[in-house]
């Protein structure tokens, strides 16, 4: 048994949870779902970013202190994920005091190794991003991702020797070519590395100008920068289970993370590591954006999707299908009320939901529910046989290389093929015959494996609806991945399913300009 540890960013709580967000956590609920069913460890942290210049603003905006501002955000974001299903395992706010600890530990050990030191610097701050940021990174004067122009700031700080590091962290990602993946982000972290324009990191902001954040152990007047702060999370984690636990875990860290925190994960945070002296996480995991028309979504744009909104209008598991149906994973992807309609009411409702509900039916009304012996097998049922065979070996493969689109049009294909072998085989035809009773029910015991096969492979991916389908079954849930299909296995002449019922309704077209 491995052990698997994935994180995503703990978000920042200027915003209630969001698409942008909830794609992040659905692919890390399916990742770690995933290596539980190969039958790895896995545990998954989230969490919440509570300090910094945004948090203080929006606090004093709403007529309250930072804390209890943090206090009434971050349990929506954990109420949000429990209310999504997400299997989260550690839920971290960087206000908790033991993170708070941890940080100030590390900033003794930096500081004492005589990787921390004091200087005056000026620069271009964004807010937003609550960074300085350098004249190339800037689109038209503006910050990027913000379309606001960053302040100049001049000030005294604490700096931290990054420049030190930069090395040692290009040595790692090039004798370790996945440690960035997709790869065309990798090659774009290992751009700045050599760049030669890094410099060090700026890791405070003086108390006269922000006090909400962790106090330096080394200077009362100051606080830790964000990032400096928010990163140790992924440690602090790990560490309040013990040491022990600690180094089980995070030598298998996979961090899952949107492109636009790249550089502090793929900069700041190895430098800070190996300062620290512990070793490197096991893969960056970066994804794209989801757009709304040409524009990123977020809160400050006003093209917001909710996820609970989604869950209580359509269910869970059809906005988690079209989330990993539809990104190719690294890419962006653009999120539109006609593609979700189409995608669910075509995959979901018509090919699965058809599938199930059409198998189901058809053993109550010739059988009563009652499962019947098995012939030798016909062409047909061996094209039905090939094709899950096929998903058996490709969906966790896929899954594993992080093509979820791809791994979901292999599982797709095969229940395509489900759906093709009741048009050939027609058993609501043969059924018209007695003598032919037999040849129908070896054809729907097929069709009822061809069914667990697929709760099998949903289970990571659309959990809600694998449980529905066993249960409909009526078989324990596969917990599992078995090692091969296991066809012929899992219903024994005799055994009886549950009446049908519908997993996808059918979603009506919207109205001309009405919102999903």
């Amino acid at each position: 048994m491995a052990n698997f540890y994935v994180t995503t960013p703990i978000y920042y709580i200027n915003a209630e949870p969001h698409l942008g967000h909830t794609y992040t956590t659905v692919v890390a609920d399916t990742l770690a779902r995933f290596h539980r069913a190969r039958g790895d460890h896995s545990e998954l942290t989230t969490g919440t970013d509570e300090h910094g210049d945004k948090i203080a603003a929006a606090a004093a905006a709403a007529g309250v202190s930072p804390q209890a501002y943090a206090d009434r955000i971050s349990p929506i974001f954990r109420d949000t994920w429990s209310a999504c299903g997400f299997q989260v395992d550690h839920f971290i706010r960087t206000t908790d005091p033991a993170h708070q600890r941890l940080v100030q530990e590390c900033l003794r050990r930096v500081h004492a190794n005589g990787d921390i030191y004091f200087s005056r610097y000026g620069g271009l701050y964004c807010t937003g991003c609550e960074r300085f940021l350098t004249e190339k990174e800037l689109l038209d004067g503006k910050c990027p991702d913000h379309r606001t122009p960053p302040t100049l700031i001049e000030e005294e700080n604490y700096f931290f020797k990054m420049s030190k590091y930069v090395d040692g962290v290009i040595a790692h990602f090039e004798a370790h070519p996945d440690a960035v993946t997709p790869p065309h982000y990798r090659n774009e972290v290992l751009a700045l590395l050599r760049g030669g324009a890094l410099g060090d990191l700026c890791i405070s902001r003086p108390k006269q100008r922000l006090s909400w954040g962790i106090e330096l152990p080394f200077d009362r007047n100051y606080v830790t920068y964000v990032w400096f702060d928010a990163l140790i999370s992924y440690l602090s984690a790990l560490k309040v289970e013990g040491e022990a636990h600690f180094d089980a875990l995070w030598p298998a860290a996979h961090h899952l993370i949107g492109k636009d925190i790249l550089k502090p994960h793929g900069i700041f945070w190895p430098t800070m590591l190996l300062a620290l002296g512990l070793p490197l996480f096991r893969q960056l995991v970066v994804h794209g954006y989801w757009l709304h028309g040409d524009s990123k979504m977020s809160k400050s744009l006003g093209n917001v999707i909710r996820p609970l909104d989604m869950k209580a209008r359509f269910g869970m598991d059809a906005f988690r299908y079209f989330l990993l149906r539809e990104m190719a994973f690294g890419q962006d992807a653009v999120f539109s009320e006609d593609a979700f309609v189409t995608r669910v009411n075509a995959d979901l409702a018509n090919n699965l939901g058809n599938l199930v509900s059409r198998t189901l039916s058809m053993q109550q009304r010739y059988f009563s529910g009652t499962v019947q012996p098995l012939q030798p097998r016909t062409a047909e049922d061996a094209g039905l046989v090939a094709a899950y065979e096929e998903a058996f070996r490709e969906v966790p493969r896929l899954t594993g290389d992080l093509t979820f689109h791809r791994a979901l049009e292999v599982l797709w294909r095969a229940i395509d093929q489900a759906n093709k072998y009741i048009v050939v085989t027609a058993p609501f035809t043969l059924a018209k015959d007695t003598a032919q009773l037999p040849r129908v029910g070896a054809i729907l015991h097929h069709l009822l494996e061809a069914l667990h096969a697929t709760a099998t492979l949903l289970c990571w991916f659309l959990p809600e609806t694998s449980t529905k389908i066993f249960s409909l079954l009526n078989v324990e849930p596969s917990t599992l991945l078995p090692p091969t299909l296991g066809w012929d296995d899992h219903f024994p002449v005799g055994h009886r399913t549950a009446q049908s019922v519908v997993l996808f309704p059918r979603i009506e077209t919207p109205r001309a300009g009405a919102g999903v």
